[in-house]
C-alpha cells in the first residue's frame, strides 16, 4: 500500500512522533492507521525505558489557572536540556499536564508514592466487598488486583486517562514525547489548589 504525505502529516499531528518513525509505522501497518499508532505506542515505550536511566534536570515549572482563579496548578516537568525545555511541543505537554491535573485532581504521581497504609486499607475494603457479594476465595486476589489497578487510575496522575485523549494515560504522552524528542523526560512533582478547600 502506498504511505501518503497526508497520511504520515495526521500520524505525526495525532502521535508528535518524528516523520521517519510515521512512515515506519504506517508501512510496518498496511495503511492501518490504529495499528500504527500502537506500533508507535510500543516504539515509544521501549525508547522511553531505555532513555529512563539518562538524567534529566532541565525542563520547566508551569502554572494553569482554572475556574477564574477557583484552582490552581503548578506542575515540574523535566527533560534532559534546555533547548528541548524551549520548544513549543514540550510546552504544550506541560501546559496539558498541568490543566489535567486541574480537571482530574490526582492525589499522588505514581503508585510508589500512596502510603503502605492507605494502599493496606484500600486491600481490606475490596477484600471485603468480593466476599460479601459471595465470591469464592480464590477469585478474590484476582479481583482485589483488578481494583487496585482501577483506584491507581483514578489517584495517581501517570496512571490517569489524559482528559484531552482518553486513549491514553499521562505516562504514554510523555512516553510520546520522549519518543519524538530523543530525551528522558519526568514528572517531577505538582500541587493542585482548590479554593475554600478543606486544609
Amino acid at each position: 500500500m502506498d504511505i501518503t504525505a497526508s497520511m504520515v502529516k495526521e500520524l505525526r499531528d495525532k502521535t508528535n512522533s518524528g516523520m521517519m518513525d510515521c512512515k515506519e509505522a504506517l508501512a510496518s501497518a498496511d495503511g492501518d492507521f490504529e495499528k500504527a499508532v500502537e506500533y508507535l505506542r510500543k516504539k515509544g515505550l521501549s525508547a522511553a525505558t531505555k532513555r529512563s536511566s539518562r538524567a534529566a534536570k532541565d525542563g520547566m515549572v508551569e502554572s494553569y489557572i482554572h475556574m477564574g482563579g477557583k484552582i490552581g496548578v503548578m506542575v515540574e516537568v523535566n527533560c534532559e536540556t534546555d533547548f528541548v525545555a524551549k520548544t513549543d511541543n514540550f510546552k504544550a505537554m506541560v501546559k496539558d499536564i498541568a490543566m489535567h491535573i486541574a480537571a482530574a485532581n490526582p492525589t499522588y504521581l505514581k503508585p510508589e508514592d500512596i502510603p503502605q497504609s492507605v494502599m493496606a486499607g484500600e486491600r481490606e475494603i475490596y477484600r471485603d466487598q468480593a466476599l460479601a457479594s459471595g465470591k469464592p476465595e480464590k477469585v478474590v486476589d484476582k479481583i482485589i488486583d483488578g481494583k487496585i489497578s482501577k483506584f491507581y487510575e483514578e489517584v495517581c496522575l501517570l496512571n490517569q486517562k489524559f482528559v484531552k485523549d482518553m486513549d491514553i494515560t499521562i505516562q504514554t504522552l510523555v512516553n510520546n514525547m520522549i519518543a519524538s524528542t530523543g530525551e528522558n523526560m519526568v514528572v517531577r512533582r505538582f500541587a493542585r489548589f482548590q479554593l475554600g478547600e478543606d486544609i
